[in-house]
């Protein structure tokens, strides 16, 4: 159960739809569900405004499909699934028992449960992303940001190997409450962004380069060098990461 979920459980018991019981009996769920190999943090959602988040990728889906059946068991009435595979994702909607069905995403490996909310961000959070390599993570961070309640601007392929087209986008950019900027090869896109706006900057690192990008770590150290105030980077491919941080800014 996260914020906005108790707070409609607490409007229901002000209608009288709900007794204070079986209000009390939805909130005194035990603050952690051990499913013998996950110890779930089910208070999460009221402690820090976002439920607990699944990250697939190592995981079996017998594991996945146990551990969303537990949350959604809890009241969690929606579930992120992050790195999930489309193989391990078609598995997964096999095994859930709980009754929900699992939507996949596979240009951005996530896994969603429940509906979209609507934005209640105080802006747009706009993902740029260098080319169109770079589309998968930076899709990541957009549907991250997207399912935390945020209203969500795309910008594709806008390189600093073609200026022109960033520049192009200058307008949108600059109405922005949070940028989320994705790029490999030299990671420069981050640094131009933060010249050109005065709202914060995420920068995301993709592996996406040849052999001397040492597989992100070119454009991490690019971006951690950035002459641009207001420039704060995440991990290598960390699109989930961004679009939380994101989500973060832009509910302030």
């Amino acid at each position: 159960m996260d914020k906005h979920e108790l707070s409609e459980l607490l409007d229901q018991v002000a209608a009288g739809s709900v007794s204070a019981a079986d209000a009390l009996e939805r909130i005194q769920v035990a603050p952690v569900a051990d499913v013998g190999y996950a110890r779930l943090d089910l208070a999460r959602g009221v402690r820090q405004g976002v439920g607990e988040v699944v990250y697939g990728e190592g995981k079996t889906a017998e594991q996945i499909a146990g551990i969303i059946d537990a949350l959604v068991g809890a009241g969690q009435g929606r579930v992120l699934v992050t790195r999930l595979s489309p193989e391990k994702a078609e598995r997964v909607r096999t095994l859930v028992t709980s009754g929900v069905t699992l939507d996949y995403r596979a240009d951005s490996r996530l896994g969603l449960v429940g509906d979209m909310p609507e934005p209640t961000g105080n802006g747009t959070v706009v993902v740029a992303c260098a080319g169109t390599s770079d589309l998968p993570v930076a899709e990541e961070a957009a549907i991250t940001a997207e399912f935390l309640g945020n209203r969500v601007e795309r910008i594709a392929d806008v390189g600093v190997a073609g200026l022109h087209r960033l520049l192009a986008c200058v307008d949108q950019l600059a109405k922005a409450q949070v940028i989320v900027a994705v790029a490999g090869m030299e990671g420069a896109l981050a640094s131009v962004i933060g010249g050109l706006v005065s709202c914060p900057v995420i920068a995301v690192p993709t592996s996406v380069g040849y052999g001397a990008s040492l597989g992100g770590v070119a454009a991490l150290l690019s971006m951690l060098n950035s002459c641009a105030s207001g420039v704060s980077v995440v991990n290598v491919d960390n699109g989930f990461g961004a679009g939380y941080q994101a989500s973060l800014i832009n509910h302030l």
